[in-house]
């Protein structure tokens, strides 16, 4: 009999956003699958959990999904986390999921911690409908999906590191427009939480004068709609057929 897959959210600041359920199900599966061994290991200790843990990133995923799976075929009990937030979220986890869904193995992902979406409610900007962008490309690619992007009129959200915010920002105000709202939060549910909002001219200037530190997650407008051509037929009728 087929075993079972858990994705399990970890805080992304405060451990007291760790669910009792979280905890739970760390306790009771057999082996927990962690991006960072070290990093998971101070998590696991603090809330008494023992479960043994194996290493499962970014670089040994593509590797790692065939063992993985063999052992839930055969029965296994396992719970995939990553350092912080929801698994699959701009972190290791789809491959692994979408393997288990095509070999029958049963997945079932926790409810819990994720860096975007209080940023994106704590902005202010639009929120019933979102595009969810992560890190954007760093090289290859980065200038085509800006300008994809410029006509886009949902509420944009991205994920940044604190040494490139600055010049994502300034790459932003070239695609956008200097008047765009935005905003940028920085190390959600953590001691120096903080939001910055205003025109992404105004958040270069503050981040050129202020370095940024910590997890960064950038909110920003959608393009504002078009203003509409009212076109009088008429009058178009009559020029089109007055006499020179």
């Amino acid at each position: 009999m087929a075993g079972k897959l858990y994705i399990v959210p970890t805080p992304v600041g405060n451990l007291d956003d760790m669910t009792p359920r979280a905890i739970e199900v760390l306790k009771a599966v057999d082996t927990v699958l962690a991006e960072d061994t070290r990093t998971s290991g101070v998590l696991l200790k603090h809330f008494g959990i023992g479960t043994p843990m194996r290493s499962h990133h970014k670089f040994n995923e593509h590797e790692a999904v065939a063992s993985v799976v063999k052992q839930l075929t055969d029965g296994a009990v396992m719970a995939l986390i990553s350092d912080a937030g929801t698994p699959g979220i701009s972190d290791p986890g789809f491959l692994l999921s979408r393997e288990c869904r095509r070999q029958g193995i049963e997945v079932e992902t926790l409810p819990g911690a994720t860096a975007f979406v209080p940023a994106l409610v704590n902005s202010g900007l639009p929120c019933d409908r979102f595009v969810f962008e992560g890190f954007l490309p760093q090289k290859k690619g980065r200038a085509t999906r800006l300008e994809e992007l410029k006509s886009q009129p949902l509420t944009m959200v991205f994920y940044e590191s604190p040494v490139r915010l600055l010049k994502t920002l300034q790459q932003f105000v070239e695609a956008f427009g200097a008047d765009r709202e935005a905003s940028v939060v920085r190390e959600i549910s953590k001691l120096h939480n903080t939001t910055h909002n205003g025109t992404l001219g105004e958040l270069v200037e503050h981040f050129t004068a202020v370095e940024p530190r910590g997890e960064i997650v950038i909110v920003v407008a959608g393009a504002p709609p078009t203003a509409a051509v009212k076109v009088d037929k008429y009058a178009a009728f009559k020029g089109k057929n007055a006499r020179v």
